[in-house]
């Protein structure tokens, strides 16, 4: 094969330093991808299949929105985590209470802004028929940045200055995205690509993360914002009906040979191999979401019939519990407003489910006391622990 041409290097100058700045070639790669490859194949196929058995689980779920709410809120964590916040799930649901989290607040909000801004991108995308493109992009970024530790770098704003990444200056970084007056024509092209049918979705949707994240547009931001790409794609293309699936966990586990796979591709045009690992990254986690999604079905169904058991008091005790297991973290002034209840019977609904050891107390107060469904959070948590 001959070679393939991956971009272009710039060579410019800050503070009397000399660096080189990448230009990436447009998508899709020339000479094309080697798709024909056995294990290519292969890989492919275990990834359609397992987005398959994880697009028909959410159809399952008593309440898919819920959940589905909850697994992006994991994701929000862990994409944040990469780029080093502190945060846990229990964290991000009791900032969401407006209750004191363990952490920096900084740190909540970002992860907080990120599921506001996939949640900002699919509204748009199905209410508003609106296109995935750099506008839609733009829009969501505004959301990622507000208010958090990026807010005054340009949120919403394609960058128009140069950014790097690594070292204190472009010329001690590990990698210099494209110079500001090479953005247009490298964010038109990209966005051209993300809308080739002829490329398979899930192989696009791997090509694209890796350009968004070479081209580094943003100045803050980028990352987290080319992880949602991936989710956007597969959804933008109807692959998944419900933005179930994210590889945070994926590239947060293998951090090491993520990096090396970018960088392979950038200086050898080794896409074929950022496609097997992405691919791979892609069974892995539509199969987690799926065991997830299961266990959680099992355990409610063995804590309903746990509640089942109380006699006289099941009624009124399994619709608290109904409650909680939609916030999985709460207060009794948020049960009130769903259920016709005294506040009093809330209170003793909760504590029947304190002591069958289903729910929890967070705070250690007599007042303002938050309940968590401690089984639900412990499945929910796993992997989201930060680094």
């Amino acid at each position: 094969m001959p070679q393939r041409i991956t971009g272009t290097y710039i060579e410019s100058t800050v503070a009397g330093s000399r660096y080189r700045a990448f230009v990436p070639a447009p998508l899709p790669p020339e000479p094309p991808l080697d798709l024909a490859r056995p294990e290519l194949i292969a890989l492919k196929e275990r990834a359609d299949q397992a987005l398959g058995r994880l697009d028909g689980i959410t159809l399952l779920l008593p309440d898919p929105e819920i959940f589905l709410y909850q697994y992006v809120c994991k994701e929000a964590l862990l994409s944040s985590q990469i780029e080093g916040t502190q945060s846990s799930l229990s964290d991000l649901l009791l900032f969401e209470l407006d209750e004191p989290p363990g952490v920096p607040l900084d740190d909540v909000e970002e992860v907080s802004n990120y599921v506001a801004a996939l949640n900002h991108g699919l509204r748009r995308m199905r209410e508003d028929g609106f296109p995935l493109s750099l506008r839609l992009l733009r829009e969501m970024h505004e959301k990622l940045l507000h208010g958090g530790r990026g807010a005054h770098k340009t949120s919403g704003e394609f960058r128009r200055s140069q950014n790097w990444i690594g070292g204190r200056s472009p010329a001690m970084a590990s990698f210099v995205p494209p110079p500001p007056e090479h953005l247009a024509k490298c964010l038109g092209d990209f966005e051209t690509f993300l809308h080739a049918g002829d490329v398979p979705t899930v192989v696009r949707a791997a090509l694209a993360h890796v350009q968004f994240e070479t081209i580094h547009p943003f100045l803050d931001g980028n990352g987290r914002l080319g992880r949602l790409l991936i989710t956007l794609v597969l959804c933008s293309d109807g692959v998944l009906r419900e933005p179930s699936l994210y590889l945070s966990l994926y590239f947060k586990t293998h951090r090491a040979r993520y990096y090396a796979l970018l960088d392979a591709v950038r200086t050898q045009g080794d896409w074929e191999g950022w496609l097997a690992f992405f691919l791979d990254g892609i069974a892995e986690a539509a199969q987690q979401a799926v065991d997830t999604a299961q266990r959680l079905l099992q355990l409610l169904a063995v804590d309903r019939a746990r509640i089942a058991g109380l006699g006289r008091r099941a009624g009124t005790v399994g619709q608290v519990f109904e409650q909680i297991a939609r916030r999985v973290v709460l207060t009794v002034p948020q049960v009130a407003p769903s259920l016709p209840m005294s506040a009093p019977t809330i209170r003793a609904a909760i504590d029947a489910l304190v002591e069958l050891e289903i729910v929890n107390e967070l705070t250690g107060q007599r007042r303002n006391r938050v309940f968590a469904y401690q089984a639900y959070l412990a499945i929910l948590s796993e992997g989201a622990q930060p680094l």
